[in-house]
């Protein structure tokens, strides 16, 4: 019974589960670098991998590859850092292991190197362990813990101990819902500052935005409360981000906000594909026909058409303007300085893990970002944010070797980042051969 059930979780074979081999030497031939700490194209090089780093980056012509190294020739292609997801969901609960595997490989066969847990569990700990120690070909994984909202912060007293609880469990960070009162995250947000830990996520219409900023949050997510800020006091309760404000709000307030925004610091994770997918135009048959609907759980595409169908109902310029709104906050955002990290809410409506982090780049090209941009908000900014630019963020000597290879420039066109011919996580190569037979095969 349980491995039919695994059967039919995963519409796949047997699945197979292993640690992964010692490091070995891997040479990239004749490719093209996108190092991303500026924007340049290095052609014909040779990189060395060697010990989970990039060993070495030089000229072909010149790059002695070291005897008995796995040559990859990469003539033709193009090697950039793997990027990141900042507003990742990992199973937890009571899902199967291999549910919850196939989620994590799902994020690395899409070049994901890093994931950051929104909605943790305690079984997530041991796993961003094994993550961390190449266990599992995977991401490196920061997590945080159960979420703090409307149901589980029933009063300052439960805010102060939730704190203290994730804390000592380990978590790496606190998730913010809706429905916490101002009261309640007052004490959260001082217990949390006496800790030493950070939070991350919505902000409560009780709160507001205005206090969020003022709180520093670590990231605010999903750009939750700034449709809100530009309602005028009296509005009704939002709904979806402020789709039934779209006719009260005042654009002209956008650059008070923006302005605020770089001067408390906080970091914005747009999960902007999210709402794209919700209210955007194209169809539901449509988007069940992307490619990587073929690795949603099932039954979660029936599901997600009759979500978007709900949404199309509302008045098409409401959605229009929502969109329009968000996409300039991005770029007004952008444009001052605050920094923007890569998050798509996958797996969510539409979002499948991994694939949905490259739709998120498009939509940040869309809003005004050059593709180099784009790329910085998964890449540098992501290693800034978690202050490991030295071991992460660039394809340079060094630096951790987790990276794409790609079959066609993304700063040419940002949609290239979905044409992998492999990947590397922790200095393990994987062919996208190699991927594709795992997907096919359930074999993580």
């Amino acid at each position: 019974m349980k491995k039919l059930l695994l059967s039919l979780l995963l519409g796949t074979g047997a699945v197979v589960y292993a640690a992964q081999p010692a490091d070995v030497t891997v040479a990239f031939v004749n490719v093209s670098v996108i190092p991303m700490d500026r924007e340049t194209v290095l052609a014909d090089q040779t990189v060395v991998v060697s010990g989970g780093k990039i060993a070495s980056i030089g000229p072909a012509a010149k790059a002695q590859v070291p005897a008995g190294a796995t040559k990859v020739d990469a003539k033709g292609k193009y090697l950039m850092p793997a990027l990141a997801e900042m507003h990742a969901h990992v199973p937890g609960g009571q899902a199967p292991d291999a549910v919850v595997e196939r989620v994590i490989f799902l994020y690395a066969a899409n070049g994901i190197g890093t994931i950051r847990s929104m909605l943790g569990h305690p079984r997530h700990i041991p796993l961003r362990e094994r993550l961390a120690k190449r266990e599992l070909f995977g991401p490196r994984m920061w997590s945080s813990g159960p979420s703090f909202n409307g149901n589980s912060v029933t009063s300052p007293a439960v805010a102060t101990q939730m704190v203290k609880d994730q804390k000592a469990a380990g978590y790496d960070f606190l998730k913010i819902h809706p429905g916490v009162s101002r009261e309640s995250f007052d004490a959260m947000d001082a217990t949390a500052n006496s800790l030493g830990i950070t939070y991350s996520g919505h902000v409560p219409l009780d709160v507001g935005l205005h206090r969020a900023l003022e709180a520093k949050y670590a990231t605010i997510d999903h750009l939750d409360g700034y449709v809100e800020a530009l309602a005028p006091p009296g509005s009704p309760a939002s709904q979806t981000f402020g789709l039934n404000l779209t006719g009260v709000v005042d654009e002209a307030k956008i650059p008070d906000l923006v302005a605020k925004t770089k001067a408390s610091g906080v970091a914005q994770v747009p999960t902007e594909i999210l709402l794209e997918n919700w209210l955007g135009p194209q169809s539901a048959e449509t988007m069940a026909g992307w490619p990587e609907m073929k690795y949603a759980q099932p039954g979660e595409v029936q599901k997600w058409t009759e979500v978007k169908k709900k949404y199309d109902a509302f008045p098409a310029e409401a959605r229009q303007k929502l969109l329009t709104i968000r996409r300039r906050l991005i770029k007004d955002l952008h444009a001052a300085g605050v920094t923007i990290l890569l998050g798509s809410d996958g797996p969510q409506i539409w979002n499948v893990p991994g694939f949905s982090a490259h739709r998120e780049l498009g939509t940040y090209v869309a809003s005004g970002l050059t593709p180099y941009q784009a790329l910085v908000t998964g890449t540098r900014s992501v290693a800034a944010f978690f202050k490991v630019e030295k071991e992460a963020g660039t394809a340079t000597a060094g630096k951790r070797a987790d990276l794409i290879l790609l079959d066609a420039n993304p700063l040419a066109d940002i949609s290239n980042t979905m044409k992998i011919a492999g990947v590397m996580m922790g200095g393990r190569w994987m062919s996208r051969e190699e991927i594709q037979r795992r997907l096919d095969g359930g074999t993580w």
